[in-house]
């Protein structure tokens, strides 16, 4: 019989943390993607008016430079289009990675609370407004501790590779530390300062496992959405070769716009889903590591023999 439910808090090794959040991903991925679909639907729409935007302004700048002579109104609509198409994805990108960050870790609160894949999107949402005000500070924290981070990573890249490399590091155990934090706040209704201390304890008393999960997992994950993306991306390649052997005007033709501006806002979208992956790492990881270190669920089970329930 298929399974479905996995148990999450139990003590695993990096290989045994990777299976689980694949066979995760594998049991959840239709009904995540139901809600993932449901609360992103309005976004879906503002990456299709963005790309619309952005393949409209660059279109016109090769216009633009195919004829020199094209100047003035023309030119000063282009720009217009490439930053108003580039502001609209900077907001969309912002309001994206809060909600599916929050709507990744708020799933795995419910699944584990629940213990069936099965879950009502109506449930996870109600967890994300009841903790709307934490995470709100969470994320204004998260930006402030990253930009601080990217600082001081910059000034370790001036070390030639072993710089680089420390950076590198850096930026992974900075995407474990949120990732774990995120997590205890939401599982554990923990305040913002002393969920990022708790995730701050885990991180460093699991250092290498956190950093390596989330390194390995995030290649593997990269990979497959570049696959998903190779289908679009091949199909719009056997466009261009053809329309430039039949000499079509890939700049001008409105189907071409059309066919442009659906494969740029599906990989906004695709970038988008890749925000809740992501998350969905560290809330695999978090159970392990907290039921690892605090023994929480081994000690109910051995209360429920104990109690002869």
């Amino acid at each position: 019989m298929a399974r479905n439910y996995i148990e999450m808090r139990q003590p695993r090794d990096i290989g045994d943390i990777i299976s689980v959040y694949f066979e995760f991903f594998k049991l959840n991925l239709k009904n995540y993607l139901n809600i993932f679909v449901t609360y992103n639907g309005l976004f879906i729409l503002g990456f299709i008016g963005v790309s619309y935007l952005l393949v409209t302004g660059f279109m016109g700048t090769i216009q633009m430079n195919e004829n020199a002579s094209i100047m003035g109104q023309g030119s000063d609509e282009t720009f217009v289009y490439i930053g108003l198409g580039a502001l609209g994805f900077f907001i969309l990108f912002v309001m994206t990675a809060i909600l599916n960050y929050s709507l990744a870790a708020s799933y795995m609160v419910v699944y584990d609370s629940e213990k069936t894949h099965k879950i009502e999107k109506t449930t996870v949402w109600a967890l994300i407004k009841q903790q709307a005000g934490n995470i709100f500070v969470f994320i204004v924290l998260m930006i402030l501790i990253y930009v601080g981070i990217f600082i001081l990573g910059v000034i370790l890249s001036i070390v030639p590779l072993v710089g680089t490399l420390a950076f590198y590091l850096l930026l992974m155990a900075y995407t474990a530390w949120m990732g774990l934090s995120f997590m205890c706040m939401l599982m554990e209704k923990k305040h913002v300062t002393d969920a990022l201390g708790e995730g701050w304890h885990l991180l460093f008393k699991f250092f290498w496992k956190s950093v390596l999960v989330n390194l390995v997992v995030g290649i593997l994950v990269g990979l497959l959405l570049m696959l998903v993306l190779t289908v679009p991306a091949v199909l719009l390649g056997i466009y261009a070769y053809f329309s430039v052997e039949s000499g079509a005007a890939l700049d001008t033709s409105p189907f071409s716009k059309i066919l442009w501006t659906l494969g740029l806002a599906i990989l906004m979208v695709v970038y988008s889903l890749n925000q809740s992956l992501q998350q969905f790492i560290n809330g695999v990881l978090y159970f392990s590591l907290h039921e690892e270190l605090y023994n929480d669920h081994a000690r109910a089970k051995i209360d429920q023999i104990g109690s002869g329930e």
